[in-house]
């Protein structure tokens, strides 16, 4: 009796211990459809401890379905402001705050595959977003977190922009 009882009651540790702690998505993200809050809190902490410490951003892909990709962005530090000629991007602030600029003109503008890249901005908007807000940056528009306050978590899903019909 007393082997069935310590059996069981391991049972039920071993149980709670694994329910309390969030499983990563195990499944490629095109083959997800979706991402629990225990997923992303699984991907967050996973981002604190593979980010490297010279690393400014750690991105993530949660779902990607055809040319459409929602990344967690994890950042920690300054990077590169950025211009997407051909997409627009929708930020959700998961966790943190920082200062994000659009609009205005890249610093030191560069190539950076389809995208093009800069050291910063002059000029634009400066608006200081946390937690909950939700950002929709045009394409084409430049956009750069300025200053990030400890860490900033971030959902970030790149549009498209449909392809214009052709004349016959």
């Amino acid at each position: 009796m007393r082997a069935v009882v310590a059996g069981l009651t391991l049972v039920l540790v071993s149980s709670a211990a694994i329910a309390q702690q969030p499983a990563a998505p195990t499944a490629p993200a095109s083959a997800r459809t979706m991402v629990s809050a225990a997923d992303v809190a699984a991907m967050i902490a996973k981002a604190k401890v593979d980010r490297k410490a010279d690393q400014a951003l750690l991105a993530q892909s949660m779902i990607r379905l055809d040319q459409y990709n929602v990344s967690l962005e994890y950042r920690s530090a300054v990077a590169n402001a950025a211009v997407h000629e051909t997409e627009a991007e929708l930020f959700y602030v998961v966790d943190g705050s920082a200062t994000l600029v659009t609009g205005g003109k890249l610093k030191n503008e560069t190539r950076n595959g389809a995208n093009l890249q800069g050291s910063g901005i002059d000029g634009g908007q400066s608006r200081h977003v946390a937690k909950g807000d939700f950002i929709m940056v045009p394409e084409g528009q430049p956009h750069w977190f300025s200053a990030i306050d400890g860490t900033i978590v971030l959902m970030s899903l790149h549009l498209p922009h449909a392809p214009k019909p052709q004349n016959p």
